[in-house]
């Protein structure tokens, strides 16, 4: 019997691309109303997945796309996190 694992895939809220779970970050409101990010995608709350690259986070921010889908106010410093960690994902030795 074949028995692959099933990757699990998921919607970037940006660019409406379907994706493996592990190359998009998780953007998390806790029942608090608390934005932050979350690398390992089990926090509890609501849940917005983004791909980990700059032009799609500007696409982001420009549009108020995780604004619309955490129901909440995004802090400036929530993107400026978003982005390096893009860059860092991109020049992983750097």
């Amino acid at each position: 019997m074949n028995s692959r694992k099933k990757i699990p895939m998921r919607k970037c809220v940006a660019s409406g691309e379907m994706k493996p779970k592990k190359e998009l970050i998780r953007i998390v409101r806790t029942k608090d109303g608390e934005i932050s990010i979350d690398p390992t995608g089990k926090k509890s709350g609501r849940g917005a997945y983004l791909t980990l690259d700059a032009a799609i986070i500007e696409l982001a921010k420009k549009k108020n796309v995780l604004e619309r889908n955490l129901e909440a106010a995004i802090d400036p410093s929530i993107y400026e996190q978003l982005l390096e960690l893009a860059e860092k994902e991109k020049h992983p030795n750097s």
